[in-house]
């Protein structure tokens, strides 16, 4: 798989550039700021594009504008967004055009290489990686004793949460060590609950999701 990185900082940079290597994936390009980025992609297309959300000249939203831009120019290549803090409403913008190749993943995240690696595929492959941090904001954002995610299970709000990150149902039931077939049981009965409809495809259910727990 093919990755583009885009991150400031030289450091931080050069390591990712070096560990993605390592676990072979091939980095057509490594640059600093936005519009390099965006030049890199147009001339050279990756499978993927990382990039940090605060980017120069003014390091606040440089990255994510970029990301936005290359879902317009690209939609064709995945893009990953890196960021240091959690901002809920940066990842709803970036999820809200679609989450099919999307991904918002905190920095904290790359030392997991397995896990990042991991994340980097599914946006690859056209799926979704949303934090798990992000998720539980917004989960937590539905504490009232009426809320109908009230009614859900201990179990189904696990499966909640992963589903939302856009894992699929047999990454959900190995990460739970229960049965897949468990897993389906268990989406259903939260599609119930919470009044949605259920896709065939798994990113049209995360963004079922999404736009739940973001209402």
């Amino acid at each position: 798989m093919r990755v583009a990185i885009c991150e400031d900082s030289a450091l931080f940079r050069e390591g990712m550039t070096r560990l993605l290597a390592e676990a072979g994936y091939q980095v057509v390009t490594a640059v600093d700021d936005a519009e390099k980025l965006l030049a890199s992609v147009a001339a050279n297309p990756p499978d993927v594009a990382i990039l940090d959300i605060r980017l120069p000249p003014t390091h606040t939203d440089e990255g994510l504008r970029a990301a936005l831009t290359l879902r317009r120019r690209h939609p064709e290549v995945g893009v990953l967004v890196l960021s240091q803090y959690v901002r809920v409403s940066y990842a709803v913008e970036l999820l809200e055009g679609g989450v099919e190749g999307i991904g918002y993943l905190l920095k904290d995240r790359v030392s997991d290489l397995a896990e990042f690696a991991a994340a980097i595929r599914r946006v690859g492959s056209g799926g979704s990686a949303l934090d798990p941090v992000v998720v539980e904001r917004l989960v937590s954002r539905h504490s009232q004793p009426d809320d109908p995610l009230s009614r859900l299970t201990g179990r189904e709000r696990d499966v909640l949460r992963l589903m939302a990150e856009g894992r699929t149902n047999l990454a959900i039931s190995e990460r739970l060590a229960i049965a897949e077939r468990t897993v389906e049981k268990h989406c259903t009965s939260i599609f119930g609950k919470l009044g949605l409809t259920a896709g065939p495809h798994d990113h049209r259910r995360v963004l079922a999701v999404l736009r739940y727990l973001n209402a």
